[in-house]
């Protein structure tokens, strides 16, 4: 049995699955916000409730925000401030007593939908989470790509390729940068980018229902954010050239993305034809935690 935990901001999920993939259980609690010693007793209680629920042990994968330095052994770079500078893998293994697995939320997300998702059976998956934010994980062979800074697949946090007139240098992001991906393709970014263009506030859903019903100016922001789509992930594409990308997050429900988007790779992108695929997630909001359980992998 395998037992991943997710460690959000709001939430703490944990799951159980088996050899298979089958989701045993499934129990969630709040986080406690701002509170370390809380956070940990949270997820052992979670983990004590779910292996007493299926009546065994197992092992334990965990993911975060942010993650564990290499360098310094704390975590880094976690909006979940109360981890920062904290030596979290040590902490929650004393509590329960056994070696546990960490990852990036991210990674996470790309490890669960190349094992048994959206990416089942390719070489290299990219995973994207384009929603409040911007994240990215790099699975190859079935196993995560972490780097020696461990930041691998933290795409969010690059510059937006080829600006057009008016992107250069792009609003400040919280990272201390200007221009980052993050603000022009996450979900606040459509929202602020409608809302400069006509001065209405609009959540990407109301957006895209817009657009549909033939609102010229939802529609223009849509082509505007599907083409720095397109640059970004092309980009990545130069680099990596991965089997499958695959959506996450909450901009992962536009449809359309998934035709318009590619269709702009070869105006920008170094090769002649693109058998990438671009693809939405198969196991959607609970890829997170399943790929926290798989990061224990079939032996």
């Amino acid at each position: 049995m395998r037992i991943g935990v997710d460690l959000g901001g709001t939430k703490i999920e944990a799951v159980a699955l088996d050899d298979a993939g089958t989701l045993l259980v499934r129990q969630r609690v709040s986080t406690p916000r701002d509170d370390y010693e809380g956070t940990l007793e949270a997820i052992a209680a979670l983990v004590h409730d779910v292996e007493r629920q299926v009546g065994a042990k197992g092992t334990i994968g965990v993911g975060i925000p942010g993650t564990l330095s290499p360098a310094t052994g704390v975590i880094k770079n976690a909006n979940s401030v109360w981890l920062n500078g904290r030596a979290l893998d040590k902490d929650l293994e004393r509590r329960l007593e056994r070696r546990i697995r960490f990852a990036n939320d991210a990674n996470c997300f790309a490890l669960s939908e190349a094992t048994d998702g959206a990416g089942r059976g390719a070489r290299v998956v990219f995973g994207v989470i384009v929603g409040t934010g911007c994240g990215g994980g790099i699975v190859v062979d079935g196993k995560v790509l972490t780097g020696p800074n461990a930041i691998a697949g933290e795409w969010g946090h690059a510059s937006l390729p080829w600006p057009k007139e008016g992107e250069w240098p792009g609003r400040p992001c919280y990272c201390g940068q200007t221009g980052c991906l993050e603000t022009f393709v996450s979900g606040p970014a459509l929202t602020e980018d409608l809302r400069q263009a006509t001065g209405a506030t609009l959540p990407p859903p109301e957006i895209v229902a817009r657009a549909e019903q033939g609102d010229a100016a939802a529609e223009a922001a849509l082509r505007r954010y599907e083409d720095r789509l397109a640059r970004a992930l092309v980009a990545l594409v130069n680099v990596l050239d991965p089997d499958v990308i695959v959506l996450g997050g909450g901009m992962s429900n536009i449809r359309r993305l998934y035709e318009n988007v590619p269709a702009l790779w070869p105006r920008y992108g170094f090769s002649d034809r693109f058998d990438n695929r671009l693809v939405p997630p198969i196991h959607g909001d609970s890829s997170g935690v399943r790929g926290a359980a798989w990061l224990w992998p079939r032996e």
